[in-house]
């Protein structure tokens, strides 16, 4: 590799490393999945050196080829017989504190299924209008906008369900990348 190409690499990483990680443990549900698609994410940068027109078309190259990679490391079939550390912590470590309510939004959020569960991330973290969600995922608006609404019910019926209160709508907001 080229010096400015280590440069360009440098400089894409850092302005997207944040993004491809959050939409990777999102999607994958696992860090060690999540470390994985990111590694590949970025080598297929590397190796592919696309050129982009405008740093939107970049950003949205990173999150379809995440996506991508994804889904590709959820279908190996070596990744569909083995158990995470976190799903083997989860069944045998102390429950988390579920009093903290954040917590007990990313769960929820990460229980749902890929189809409310990428909208969700993309709008809320990524802060991403549903007009480009869709164009993104290859979905119709209106589609988006359902998948978000019925995201955000199911979201709700999940915190009601594990406290028995019902969750404050100032929790679920486009803010910055959080929650």
């Amino acid at each position: 590799m080229k010096y400015m190409e280590e440069e360009r690499v440098l400089e894409c990483y850092r302005r997207h490393k944040n993004t491809v990680y959050k939409l990777a443990y999102s999607y994958c549900k696992s860090s060690s999945l999540a470390e994985d698609a990111f590694q590949e994410v970025f080598y297929k940068f590397m190796v592919r050196s696309p050129r982009f027109t405008a740093p939107d078309h970049e950003k949205a190259w990173f999150i379809r080829t995440t996506i991508n990679v994804c889904k590709d490391l959820l279908k190996a079939k070596w990744n569909r017989d083995i158990v995470t550390l976190e799903q083997w912590d989860g069944d045998h470590a102390h429950t988390a504190d579920t009093s903290d309510v954040l917590d007990e939004l990313r769960e929820a959020i990460l229980s749902l299924p890929e189809k409310y569960r990428v909208p969700i991330h993309l709008y809320y973290y990524e802060e991403y209008s549903v007009r480009e969600i869709a164009r993104m995922l290859h979905r119709t608006e209106t589609a988006v906008q359902t998948q978000l609404q019925r995201g955000r019910e199911k979201i709700k019926q999940t915190m009601e369900r594990r406290d028995g209160n019902e969750i404050k709508p100032r929790y679920l907001r486009r803010s910055n990348g959080e929650c």
